[in-house]
């Protein structure tokens, strides 16, 4: 008979969260567990992120106390499965993040000298670039994960043209190059070109997503809003509609641009 080898506590610290996941993937552990690799679990990393974020958005701390918890076990999951194939272990991990902000600070843990948030991050991109071997502005934006939202990807992309130097004059400019996309837009979908259609459709977004940084807006934080808001608004008329003893089959065009217009 097998005899689990771990020592229950009131109290666990991050030791004891790395062995509990060697157990769980040792001979004896848990099957499923066993059975996971980098691939099989990627999307659990986001989906615990993005859990984080809304824990964060709701300034609920015990939620955000069990919310980083489970990042920090998807964590130490892939780092179990780098340990088993002798590649790296937990602290070699801790020991590079370390590393890693003692370089990029230096104003805190060296000589240089900065007299704002601004220098900082100057310092901090001048001293990415250098050890991520970025020689060239394409190298910086196809350092942008493909794997982000495309409309935070977008606006990654141009903030880094725009400290590249890369930069439209104004808000005016910005604004011109979205109805200008927006009127090809138009153009393509009466031409009835379904991939022209999707260019300029992806055109679209990606000049919203230059817009946001002149007036100073985060593409993924306003969408969310204006989501929340039309499912507020649809709540709303579904509740109204079944208060009068009618459907929402029953709701007039009017209606239903209502929705999508209504800016209340």
């Amino acid at each position: 008979m097998y005899i689990l080898d771990f020592k229950f506590k009131d109290k666990y610290d991050i030791n004891d969260l790395i062995e509990v996941t060697r157990i769980l993937r040792s001979e004896n552990g848990c099957p499923w567990d066993k059975e996971q690799d980098h691939k099989s679990i990627r999307m659990n990393v986001l989906e615990e992120a993005y859990e984080v974020m809304e824990a964060i958005d709701a300034d609920d701390a015990a939620m955000l106390k069990e919310e980083l918890g489970d990042l920090l076990f998807q964590a130490v999951f892939h780092c179990q499965i780098e340990t088993e194939r002798g590649r790296f272990e937990f602290n070699d991990i801790c020991d590079d993040v370390t590393k890693k902000m003692i370089y990029r600070h230096p104003h805190v843990f060296g000589n240089v000298k900065v007299d704002n948030s601004d220098d900082v991050l100057k310092n901090w991109d001048k001293l990415k670039k250098k050890s991520k071997h970025q020689d060239t502005v394409a190298d910086t934006l196809d350092s942008v994960p493909m794997v982000l939202p495309a409309l935070m990807r977008g606006q990654k992309v141009f903030k880094r043209a725009s400290n590249a130097g890369v930069e439209m004059c104004d808000t005016k400019e910005a604004l011109d190059l979205v109805q200008g996309k927006f009127d090809e837009l138009k153009l393509a979908i009466n031409d009835k070109n379904e991939e022209f259609t999707e260019e300029k459709f992806g055109e679209l977004l990606l000049s919203c997503c230059n817009l946001s940084r002149f007036i100073e807006k985060d593409c993924e934080k306003a969408l969310t809003f204006a989501v929340n808001k039309f499912i507020m608004r649809f709540r709303e008329l579904e509740s109204n509609t079944k208060s009068q003893g009618k459907t929402l089959d029953n709701l007039s065009d009017e209606q239903i641009k209502a929705l999508f217009l209504n800016s209340d």
